[in-house]
């Protein structure tokens, strides 16, 4: 099976996850690469969209072990007959636990057929100077990493003469997926600091869950906030931050605790 077209599908509010799938399709050497982006709301209500004779690579990254809930819906916008694909999660050097296999679940109740599954690094949401949580990542080990996965996908699709000759991959994971419990986190958000923001809605424009308003001041849904960080990590000028003592306790026990380096995963 060869394939000169290979489309990326992607839920990436901080950008690390469209890095490694664009790192992943050069190595495939497409001819031809599309994007499909699910990070902002607008992904909400997309035409419905069937993937036929074509070659379709997502990822997503991991919040709480498991698929970000808000890709979830705008991922099953998607129908496919026996497309081939390949599944990717992004962490932030903590665990991936449940996330592969379960958007190896979803995209198979979606149609597609997995061929292969990748487990990269990311820099965590909540990291900062101060708070090393795979900070920089991915970094250029990891895109070398991920277009060596993606030639060795090519080389596995080559071998096939049909997508039925394809293998069942095996990922590591439970069928009976961990719970979510983000009790911890209800009603916990990014904020701005007033005196800092120069109201350029810059924050409201990235926000994935529509959660920012600008008006005299910028306003934020703490009931939608998903704590991704995209805004914190793209204020130019420094004003969105998340500040909270649970939050704050939760990221410097992860920081303390999985300070080793990790390195990608491949399943094929």
């Amino acid at each position: 099976m060869n394939f000169n077209t290979v489309k990326l599908v992607y839920f990436s509010p901080t950008g690390t996850t469209a890095k490694i799938l664009n790192g992943i399709a050069e190595g495939f050497g497409a001819n031809e690469i599309e994007q499909m982006d699910l990070t902002l709301p607008t992904a909400d209500n997309l035409k419905p969209d069937g993937s036929k004779d074509e070659f379709v690579i997502f990822g997503v990254p991991v919040y709480e072990g498991r698929v970000s809930r808000t890709a979830i819906p705008r991922l099953r916008q998607l129908k496919a007959d026996k497309t081939p694909a390949v599944v990717v999660v992004v962490y932030g050097n903590r665990d991936f636990e449940d996330a592969l296999i379960e958007l190896s679940d979803l995209t198979r109740e979606l149609g597609f057929l997995p061929v292969a599954g990748g487990a990269f690094i990311g820099e965590h949401s909540f990291a900062t100077a101060n708070r090393q949580m795979a900070n920089g990542r991915p970094d250029g080990q990891d895109i070398i990493a991920a277009k060596k996965f993606g030639s060795k996908i090519r080389a596995k699709l080559r071998t096939l003469g049909s997508i039925d000759e394809a293998s069942i991959i095996t990922l590591p994971g439970n069928t009976t997926y961990i719970d979510r419990d983000r009790s911890a986190l209800a009603d916990k958000s990014a904020s701005t600091l007033d005196k800092d923001c120069t109201l350029c809605g810059e924050c409201a424009s990235i926000c994935p869950v529509g959660a920012i308003i600008i008006e005299d001041t910028v306003k934020t849904d703490s009931q939608a906030c998903i704590l991704c960080n995209a805004c914190v990590k793209n204020c130019s000028a420094g004003a969105r931050v998340v500040d909270d003592p649970i939050v704050n306790k939760i990221a410097n026990w992860v920081s303390k605790n999985f300070q080793a380096r990790r390195e990608p995963e491949i399943f094929i």
